[in-house]
């Protein structure tokens, strides 16, 4: 692991290398660290929510947005009892 002087020299060549860099990396890492949180706190949000609250319906549940029987497409034919004595 390095020691004080050592982290010293890892960070001046850091800063040549990356120097033009560094407002941009730390920009996007800021909006980085500012979307996880707020993933997190959503999260949180929803796990610590009012139980009691009716959550809004997601789209599959929504039986306005099941696939209605068109003119188009006929029912399954019922099983008769020939084909169940056979």
């Amino acid at each position: 692991m390095p020691q004080g002087w050592e982290w010293l020299i890892i960070f001046a060549i850091m800063l040549l290398l990356f120097g033009k860099r560094l407002p941009e990396v730390g920009r996007s890492l800021g909006k980085g660290i500012t979307e996880f949180r707020k993933g997190v706190k959503s999260v949180y949000d929803e796990v610590d929510g009012d139980p009691t609250k009716p959550r809004p319906a997601s789209p599959a549940s929504d039986p306005r947005s099941l696939p209605q029987q068109g003119p188009g497409i006929a029912p399954a034919a019922p099983a008769t009892s020939e084909s169940a004595q056979a």
